[in-house]
This record gives structure tokens, C-alpha cells and sequence, in this order.
């Protein structure tokens, strides 16, 4: 009899860890939206990488929706992300890069291979850019409007899906 409840704290723990994987699987970065939606977007505080000149507050409030990617070099998501950039950029979209917690060499070694989607980009190498705007892992994508207001953060890459239900409709502006 002794033997068989011996395996009870084992299966409960096992049914606590279960439990746990399956909530890690259904949390989706993008359910939880920033605090900064609706909100003036942060200070602009970056680094030149390299001959790049990087953006300013002026940049994110001169009337038109623009798009602040955050990314870096070692991050495989932004890998994925990066023809979808190439393709915004292609149709006409402003996107300002952040290379976050990277090396300029790595970065640029990087846009070297890839292409460069960015209008204007700079460097938050210590992260000081990243925590005023509440990024906690890249890629990372803010929809800023004309006037320097947060519309929306996309957390992980934008894939095609994302960008045609999450970054199509805002940046088509509001319906007539």
C-alpha cells in the first residue's frame, strides 16, 4: 500500500508542470497591449551605428505613421521579420530602426547581408531607449502616428498575417 503513494507527489508535480507548459503555450506576447498605446512615444535616445544617422523625436512627429523596429543581429525572429521590413519599406513605409543590446560590427554585418529597411537608424546598445519604450525582447514593433502618439506594439516578428491584421489597417489611416 506504502508503495503506490509514493508515486502521488510525483504525478501531482507532474500535473504542475504539464499545467504550466500548456499556459506558456497558449500566452501570446501581443495579448497584453503596452501602456504606452494612446501615449506621446518616449524620448528618442540612441547611438549613430556606424555612417547611419539615427532618428529623433522630430522624425516620429513630422505627420506621417512611421514604424520603430526594434531588432538585433543575434535575434533569429528578426531574421524572419527582415523581408517583411524589406517588402514596407518597398511599398512606401518609414521604418526607424533600434539595433538593441547589439555590436555595430554584428549589426552592420547583419544589413550588409540583408538589406537595410530603415529610413533613419541608430544604436541602444545599453539599453537606455529599450526600457523607456518597455521592450523586453526584440523583435519589437511600435506604430507611431503623425504627431509622436503610440498606436499600437507589435511583440515578435511581423509576419505577413500579422502585418495584414495588425499594421495594414493602421497605417491605411482612418476609414472615410
Amino acid at each position: 500500500m506504502a508503495k503506490p503513494l509514493m508515486f502521488i507527489p510525483l504525478l501531482v508535480m507532474a500535473g504542475f508542470v504539464g499545467a504550466g507548459f500548456l499556459a506558456m503555450q497558449k500566452n501570446d506576447p501581443n495579448a497584453m497591449p503596452t501602456a504606452l498605446a494612446g501615449k506621446e512615444a518616449p524620448a528618442v535616445r540612441l547611438e549613430p551605428l556606424g555612417a547611419e544617422v539615427p532618428f529623433t523625436d522630430a522624425d516620429l512627429r513630422d505627420g506621417k505613421i512611421k514604424l520603430v523596429n526594434f531588432w538585433a543581429s543575434w535575434c533569429a525572429p528578426c531574421r524572419v521579420e527582415h523581408p517583411n521590413l524589406i517588402a514596407l519599406k518597398q511599398d512606401g513605409f518609414e521604418i526607424m530602426g533600434v539595433n538593441w543590446k547589439d555590436t555595430p560590427d554584428k549589426a552592420q554585418g547583419f544589413l550588409a547581408e540583408m538589406g537595410s529597411p530603415y529610413t533613419r537608424l541608430g544604436a541602444d546598445p545599453g539599453n537606455r531607449m529599450g526600457l523607456d519604450w518597455g521592450v523586453a525582447g526584440v523583435p519589437e514593433t511600435f506604430v507611431v502616428d503623425g504627431t509622436g502618439r503610440i498606436l499600437t506594439r507589435i511583440a515578435g516578428p511581423l509576419t505577413e498575417d500579422v502585418i495584414t491584421r495588425k499594421i495594414d489597417p493602421l497605417l491605411a489611416g482612418p476609414a472615410e
